[in-house]
């Protein structure tokens, strides 16, 4: 909040200008300088109004996700991880497809995945961000078959860190401690994971929905992370 708040990133002709080098009098007679590199213009087919507040829009999103992760990650102990969680949403890959696929009530994912029958943008954060569940696959020298393995705790808890956030930023003022476990389970994502991922993340889960923050914490910090049985 102190970063979405500050005066420099109130005024989005100010946010573009320290992204790009842009100017209001450019935007105003449609002259970029200096323009937009090609491979986050390509396929941005948004109107000039778009152009400006849809990429503000999704940044002020994903920061104040950011932002929230950060904390509750700091409050188990996790603090590189809180400092380094999602950067890759701010690489050009990720940020204009974000930005052209942005609604505020859902990841930008899922409607790019709805119009190309896949989403680019998540086929290169998964494969970067050790707190998703898909990260975690590999070659089964058994089976010959690609299959989920189970994920390391700090990564876990980062993962639980994660969903309570997004909840947070996707609900808003609907959010409660069950929002998390409520979308993992409407999600149907348990037969995806591990079982000992998904049994584990739903124990944590159902705990914060029954317990609050607090409690949950506290558990992560004295149990999971030490790498004790639960």
């Amino acid at each position: 909040d102190l970063l979405l708040h500050h005066p420099g990133y109130a005024d989005e002709p100010v946010f573009l200008h320290l992204l790009f080098g842009w100017s209001s009098g450019d935007l105003s007679n449609g002259r970029l300088d200096p323009p937009l590199p090609a491979d986050c213009a390509a396929g941005l087919a948004l109107t000039k109004k778009e152009f400006v507040m849809k990429p503000w829009q999704h940044f002020k999103t994903i920061t104040r996700h950011r932002l929230l992760v950060m904390v509750n990650c700091f409050r188990i102990g996790l603090i590189r991880q809180g400092l380094t969680h999602d950067l890759s949403k701010y690489s050009p890959t990720e940020f204009w497809t974000g930005a052209k696929y942005y609604q505020g009530i859902r990841s930008p994912n899922a409607a790019e995945r709805e119009k190309k029958g896949y989403s680019a943008a998540w086929l290169h954060h998964k494969g970067r961000n050790r707190h998703h569940y898909e990260y975690w696959t590999d070659l089964n020298p058994a089976t010959r078959q690609y299959e989920p393995v189970p994920m390391p705790r700090r990564y876990l808890a980062e993962m639980v860190m994660d969903r309570i956030a997004a909840s947070k930023v996707y609900r808003g003022k609907q959010y409660t401690d069950g929002s998390p476990l409520e979308y993992f389970l409407m999600s149907q994502e348990g037969p995806l994971m591990h079982q000992q991922t998904a049994r584990q993340l739903t124990m944590l889960l159902t705990m914060l929905r029954d317990q609050g923050e607090t409690a949950t914490f506290r558990f992560i910090r004295e149990m999971v992370l030490p790498g004790k049985d639960f």
